[in-house]
This record gives C-alpha cells, structure tokens and sequence, in this order.
C-alpha cells in the first residue's frame, strides 16, 4: 500500500533530513519550501497538516530540499526575503537582507526625523551598494534617495522591486562604483551603507552558504575588509551637508578600524 504524505508528515520527514545536511533552521526551511511548492503562505500550512500533497507539489518540493540540502540559501529558492517588514525580491546576484541591516534603516530614520524642519530644500539621501535596494526601499518613504551599486546586473534587481513598492519617484537607481557617478551638486542629509566588510581570509571562515552561493562583490571589502569603507568614507565626507550623518554596517572584526579611519 502507498504511503499517504499529508503536510505534518512531509514537514516532519524534511525537518529531519535538512537538519541531518546541517540545517540551522530546518523546521523553518521545511515550512517555506513547502509553502511555496503549494503557492500558498506558510501560516496555512498549520490548518492543513492532515491535507494529502499530490505528487506534482511533492516533485517540486523534493527538487527544492534537495538544493536547499546542497547548501542554497531558502531565499535564492524561493526568489524572496523579508526586510523591515517589506517583501523584496532576491536573486544569487544580490546580497540576501538580514535582520541586523534594519539597524542601518532605523539609524537612517532617526537621523532625518531629527533633521530641522527649517530646511531650505528637500532633503536626500543615498544608499549606497544599494543590491537588492533594502536600504534605499525602507527609507524611501521619509526622504528621496539615490541608490547605488556596481553591478547591472544587482541594479536589476532593485529596479524590480523599486517597481514593485512604487517607489519609482523617491528612489534613483544609479550604476556607480560608490558615489563616484552621483552629480557632483548633489548633497546628502544621510549617507548609508552596508558596504562588503568580510576580509579574504574571513571569507573562508564563514557557512558555505554564504561563501559558495551570495556574491562575494558584496561581501568582500578586500584584504583587510576595511578598502571599500576606506574609500567611502572621504567620498561621503564630501557629500554631506553640515549634521549629515554617514551611517555604515561593519563587522565587529574592523570596527576599531573603522573608528580610528572615521576620527582622522
């Protein structure tokens, strides 16, 4: 007799399995694949655990665990990820957002809330190696920004979900090596980035997921970590206008030399 694969059993079974192919978070990866091979939210999975999955829905999610098992991230399977609470698209040619660049975002907001209200102009602002546009996206509705990066193809990326959220008009995309092709009249009220920080020999040390599958342009800062941010810091120095802030995602590997690059 077959054996009858409902939702609970599939979950459970996927659960086991990617926690045996070193899963961090295997009942959490089991749950998204298997929402998405049903097309639907992962909340209903928890009123369908006794649903039988008929085997075109199983095909697709065994295709997903088996890559989800080899080490690619649940993001890149899925084409989504979650940031301050907005859906954006995410592809191997972006960096997958994290919880902790929300800081970034909520540092951002505050600093422009804080700005005085008697300015004479509208007030801007960049993000800049903008990858899948998080940054740029989340503060977007509080100023206009100009969001950057060097890679086409991560502009693409951004575009579709600057689209997406309707932020055509407060968002400028623009390919640039940091800040190097931003008109040169344009002055900022915050400068944010979460800029590639890992050094190269830090970049072997971390999960082959991250190592193997997101792109080291945006991960890699150079021999240090410390390069990009090197030339960053001069070129938002520029740009600010006077109380602007610079506000930078490193790791706690770099900070004291970030600090010590900031104070001279």
């Amino acid at each position: 007799m077959a054996e009858t694969w409902t939702v609970l059993r599939l979950l459970t079974w996927t659960t086991q399995y990617l926690a045996a192919h070193g899963a961090t978070s295997p009942r959490l990866d089991a749950e998204v694949l298997l929402a998405h091979a049903r097309g639907c939210e992962r909340i209903a999975l928890y009123t369908a655990f006794d649903e039988v999955v008929g085997e075109e829905t199983r095909s697709r999610f065994r295709e997903l665990v088996r890559q989800r098992a080899s080490g690619t991230p649940v993001a890149y399977l899925v084409g989504q990820r979650e940031f301050f609470s907005l859906p954006l698209k995410v592809t191997p040619q972006v960096l997958i957002p994290r919880p902790e660049t929300e800081l970034v975002v909520l540092a951002a907001i505050d600093a422009l809330k804080a700005w005085p209200a008697a300015a004479e102009e509208p007030l801007w602002a960049a993000d800049v190696g903008t990858g899948s546009g998080a940054i740029a996206i989340a503060v977007a509705r509080h100023v206009r920004l100009i969001a950057t990066d060097l890679s086409r193809a991560a502009l693409a990326v951004a575009r579709e979900n600057v689209a997406a959220h309707g932020l055509e008009d407060r968002v400028t995309l623009l390919e640039s090596d940091l800040l190097a092709a931003v008109p040169p009249q344009r002055q900022f009220a915050v400068v944010a980035s979460n800029p590639p920080y890992v050094s190269q020999a830090e970049l072997e040390t971390l999960p082959p997921e991250v190592r193997e599958h997101e792109p080291h342009l945006a991960l890699v800062g150079g021999p240090t970590g410390t390069e990009v941010i090197q030339r960053l810091v001069p070129q938002a120095a520029q740009r600010l206008l006077p109380g602007g802030w610079l506000i930078l995602e490193v790791s706690p590997m770099i900070a004291p030399q970030v600090v010590a690059m900031l104070q001279a």
